[in-house]
């Protein structure tokens, strides 16, 4: 079920708008975002890097950044050891390239997915030690793999982690204690005892900052160290990090060099995307590029995405690039019959009343479950996790809603499990065959949901008239920007309007265009995409709207209009 729900938070919204020169529905945006205080106000919508916290705030950044010092100063080999997604692969190319510059004797490991699984394991360490390694440095992981990264001290090797993930723990008599990896130096502010103030980096900013700190205490060019700035930003997008506090800052700016990328590996995905003529958005990055950077660790090896980035030659950065697209088109149509035959399952089968869904689909490549399990998810607006049969073990992933920390959930299960990590909002798993049904049964009877909590929630900042639009109020939505997760797109609603001239357009008959009209004769171009048929039937029948929408500025032909994006709509 839809449920609306208009945030209802109260301030003089018109003082503020004021003070600091904004429209009283701004105002009222910023506060609905929890942006309370002149102060925050100031650093929300003038925010600049300067603003962002020390490096040297984060637990452990003096120790690592002298471990790499001494290391880079004595010629010891290091090897990064990354992830296949696009934080993983983006924090690689930020490490490697950074030691390179410092003069490192510096190599990478990317584990493939399918071959050797997520993060740290013995094998790479022995790999490590029979190439000479003589410190391994993680990116995107390592938090939770205490056991390898025992073994691989117990080898004489040193061990730097730089991950962002939950820190693992043990309960026992209603206490948890942190269990944290032997490692020499562990960068994640998440830890206990970190004073960094913001918790919520991707492993891209983490690396980002590492080297931030590195290049400062080796006396190299901080413009330099802040060229990778675009990559984190990149990387805080793709792995859907709240964009809220310091995120929101790294991406504002991190946009800006993106948008005028000297990578050429990067512009040519641009290109072969036909974004060219774009100003790249949060969007851009999240379900294009994004895509296309994760398709190579889903289907390949994430080598592919970290070789792009590295290239300098354009015709070769082009082959690249291409290949990369080819593979993305391939990961859509596998993802998409995994979704059809994950929808089927909990439609037709015995799932229907779990709240949280646990699906075993044999041969779904695992590498896509993460994405078929966020497909579940928007679905039937409850937890999912997918799960694949692995050359060993069964592998999973999972998606989650608002009100459910799904890694602290596996963790009251993980007697069931072989390894888990992750995020509230995601998590992966590695389980044995028959242990699945154990573990459906369990999460679900752990599970605290309710049926609000399962009801799909449009939050709304507003009941705004569409008369109130004007170019001004879009042009001041703008200062919100850039929009993601934490700092949705403001939207609003209206009710008792009528449909005027609506008519299916678009190649694929999937939008209407049409006037949308209140009681008082005011009227706006409107479009909705969706379901474009029974938009039309459903108006026919019922000529009465109520709409959630957000207003932009269409531009055609050299030509500025007004113009409503219907989100939501019921007809009475």
């Amino acid at each position: 079920m839809e449920k609306w729900v208009v945030t209802s938070k109260k301030s003089d919204f018109k003082k503020t708008g004021i003070e600091f020169g904004i429209d009283p529905v701004v105002a009222r945006l910023i506060h609905n975002r929890d942006i309370v205080g002149n102060e925050a106000i100031q650093l929300y919508l003038h925010g600049t890097l300067q603003d962002l916290p020390s490096v040297w705030q984060m637990k452990d950044m003096e120790l690592c950044v002298n471990i790499l010092r001494e290391k880079i100063q004595e010629k010891k080999k290091i090897r990064v050891l990354g992830d296949y997604d696009i934080d993983g692969v983006m924090a690689t190319y930020i490490l490697v390239t950074g030691l390179e510059e410092l003069g490192a004797q510096v190599d990478t490991c990317i584990p493939d997915r399918i071959q050797d699984g997520y993060g740290i394991h013995q094998h790479l360490i022995d790999q490590a030690i029979a190439e000479g390694v003589d410190t391994i440095l993680t990116c995107d992981n390592g938090i939770s793999a205490r056991d390898e990264i025992s073994y691989a001290k117990a080898q004489g090797l040193t061990v730097l982690v730089t991950d962002h993930h939950d820190i693992p723990f043990e309960e026992s008599q209603g206490e948890r204690k942190a269990l944290l990896p032997p490692a020499d130096a562990i960068l994640n502010p998440k830890q206990p005892g970190c004073p960094y103030p913001y918790k919520n980096l991707c492993g891209a900013v983490i690396a980002f900052k590492l080297i931030l700190a590195l290049y400062e205490r080796m006396e190299a060019e901080p413009e330099k160290a802040m060229a990778f700035l675009e990559y984190a930003a990149f990387a805080t997008i793709g792995d859907v990090m709240e964009l809220t506090g310091e995120n929101r800052i790294l991406v504002k700016e991190g946009l800006k060099a993106l948008n005028k990328t000297q990578n050429e590996g990067l512009r040519q995905l641009i290109l072969v995307n036909h974004l060219d003529k774009a100003v790249l958005s949060p969007y851009h990055i999240g379900f294009v590029l994004g895509p296309c950077i994760n398709a190579s660790g889903r289907l390949e090896t994430a080598r592919l995405s970290l070789e792009l980035l590295q290239e300098k030659d354009p015709a070769k950065a082009k082959e690249k690039a291409e290949e990369l697209h080819e593979l993305n088109k391939t990961r859509q149509e596998l993802t998409e019959a995994g979704k059809e035959q994950a929808l089927a399952m909990v439609r037709e089968g015995s799932f229907r009343n779990d709240r949280v869904l646990v699906l075993f689909l044999e041969d779904c490549q695992e590498s896509i479950a993460g994405i078929i399990a966020g497909r579940v998810r928007e679905a039937f607006h409850r937890p999912c996790f997918i799960i694949t049969r692995g050359k060993e073990d069964c592998k999973g992933s999972g998606r989650s809603i608002e009100d459910y920390a799904m890694s602290e959930e596996l963790g009251k299960c993980q007697d069931l499990l072989v390894q888990f990590g992750g995020h509230p909002m995601a998590a992966g798993l590695t389980i044995k065959e028959e242990n699945i049904p154990e573990l459906r049964r369990r999460l679900n009877e752990n599970c605290r949901l309710t049926a609000a909590d399962l009801a799909d929630k449009i939050v709304i900042d507003a009941a705004m008239p569409i008369a109130y639009i004007s170019k001004w109020l879009v042009n001041q939505i703008h200062l919100l920007e850039p929009f993601g997760n934490g700092n949705p797109r403001p939207l609003f609603a209206q009710k008792d309007l009528h449909a005027i001239d609506a008519r299916i357009v678009g190649r694929n008959h999937n939008a209407v265009k049409l006037r949308l009209g209140d009681a008082h004769g005011v009227s706006h171009s409107a479009v909705y995409f969706g379901d474009a048929q029974k938009f039309i039937d459903e108006i026919h029948v019922r000529d009465r709207l109520a709409v959630t929408y957000y207003p932009e500025i269409n531009v055609y032909q050299g030509r500025e209009n007004l113009q409503i994006i219907i989100q939501n709509y019921k007809v009475y």
